[in-house]
């Protein structure tokens, strides 16, 4: 009599096959890091109500990149598509808030033509407001290089420096303070005595490293700071369930991603569209962030 193929023993899984199991699912799982989420670039949409904005400004839509990282691991095709996105956007403002480059592991090499493409792709931008402010790593060697490079393509950068953004006679002010972790950050000249306190004209402020929002926002200066973006944490890169980001920077660790409420302070978060360390992104994808600012009444 014939045995039935339900009758037939199944082979047990060697040490072997779990081992050839495990690579298999490894590599999968690199593969899906390193090429497909990496390259997943998100377009995310918030609204936020900014106390004080005057109607004039009810919808003014900002566009947020951060963490370029060109090209440590970022290619320059994928800098041209977010371009690309944020152009398609047609955003009123965009906003650059750091790491343009990587510095070498030594932090002692500066990659000049890297910051070069990068400022070159970014002058691609269709848009007229547009500024930036420098990361740990763009501080980190040859800050006045990285500004100069950008000055150079049309993209101001602040540096301890606030410059008025103005519609119908009506106005906010933007505010972008030097790198908190490489550089020299200066808050009261950030923010100086003469734009303090104004009811109706609001501060957003620039700063690339997150946590600092807490000294911040009880900061006499800061008082009519309404919203602060940041970068910085990658957003962790590689998050896992039910653990959250593996790690995150100095200057990082309290506000990983998204939106928070610090004080009476509005502070957002981009992921980046880089990577630092691997060229790995888990359950936490490359984002540009398209922020529409909301007429709110003055506290």
């Amino acid at each position: 009599m014939m045995e039935s193929q339900s009758e037939r023993p199944r082979r047990a899984w060697s040490r072997r096959d779990l081992l050839k199991g495990s690579a298999l699912g490894a590599a999968a799982l690199a593969l899906y890091a390193g090429e497909i989420e990496r390259h997943w670039l998100e377009h995310r949409q918030i609204s936020i109500p900014i106390a004080g904005l005057r109607s004039q400004f009810h919808g003014f839509r900002l566009a947020q990149i951060s963490d370029i990282h060109l090209e440590n691991w970022t290619e320059p095709f994928f800098l041209r598509h977010a371009v690309d996105q944020v152009n398609r956007m047609q955003p009123d403002a965009v906003m650059l808030t750091g790491d343009f480059i990587t510095t070498s592991e030594g932090g002692n090499r500066f990659p000049a033509e890297a910051m070069e493409t990068c400022a070159s792709i970014l002058s691609g931008l269709r848009c007229r407001i547009r500024y930036g402010i420098l990361g740990n790593h763009d501080a980190q060697v040859a800050p006045q290089a990285v500004v100069q490079a950008l000055a150079a393509h049309g993209i101001p950068v602040l540096r301890n420096q606030s410059v008025p953004i103005e519609r119908d006679g009506a106005r906010f002010w933007l505010a972008g303070i030097d790198d908190m972790l490489s550089g020299r950050p200066n808050l009261e000249k950030t923010i100086p005595p003469s734009i303090r306190n104004l009811p109706q004209e609001p501060i957003l402020l620039l700063g690339h490293e997150p946590d600092p929002a807490v000294i911040i926002a009880r900061h006499p200066a800061a008082a009519n700071v309404r919203l602060m973006l940041s970068g910085h944490t990658h957003g962790g890169q590689v998050r896992l369930p039910f653990v959250g980001a593996l790690t995150l920077p100095p200057k990082g660790k309290l506000f990983p991603q998204g939106l928070y409420t610090v004080g009476q302070m509005h502070l957002y978060v981009n992921r980046g569209l880089g990577t630092v360390g691997v060229p790995f992104r888990f359950d936490c994808p490359p984002e540009i962030t398209e922020i529409t600012l909301l007429s709110a009444p003055a506290l």
